[in-house]
């Protein structure tokens, strides 16, 4: 069993930078990858970025070059650093753990509950 938990979300302005952390439990995080999915009002959980067990990444294109994934198993926590921030990135943000990384949400078996990241014009 695994339980994630996001922090780091908030309203920052355009051009500005936020942290996202994905902390989770389990002594086997570091044998999943690790998702992170958005969602704003009245669209689909679309993917943003993902990393492997073995540290591959993989990004939307709609952020490649602005966010960047990242994991520290040690501290069992997963890392979305999102730079250049625009205000089309405004959802709630979550991360999921699963198999592989994929770009549809079904496989993933874990989630967070998610955090917010307004971002204003």
């Amino acid at each position: 069993q695994v339980q994630l938990v996001e922090s780091g979300g908030g309203l920052v302005q355009a051009g500005g930078s936020l942290r996202l952390s994905c902390a989770a439990s389990g002594r086997t995080f570091s044998s999943y990858a690790v998702g992170w999915f958005r969602q704003a009002p009245g669209k689909e959980r679309e993917f943003v970025a993902g990393i492997s067990s073995g540290g591959s990444t993989y990004y939307a294109e709609s952020v490649k070059g602005r966010f960047t994934i990242s994991r520290d198993n040690a501290k069992n926590t997963v890392y979305l650093q999102m730079n250049s921030l625009k205000p089309e990135d405004t959802a709630v943000y979550y991360c999921s753990a699963g198999i592989m990384v994929v770009t549809t949400a079904t496989p993933y078996r874990y989630w967070g509950q998610g955090t917010q990241v307004t971002v204003s014009s």
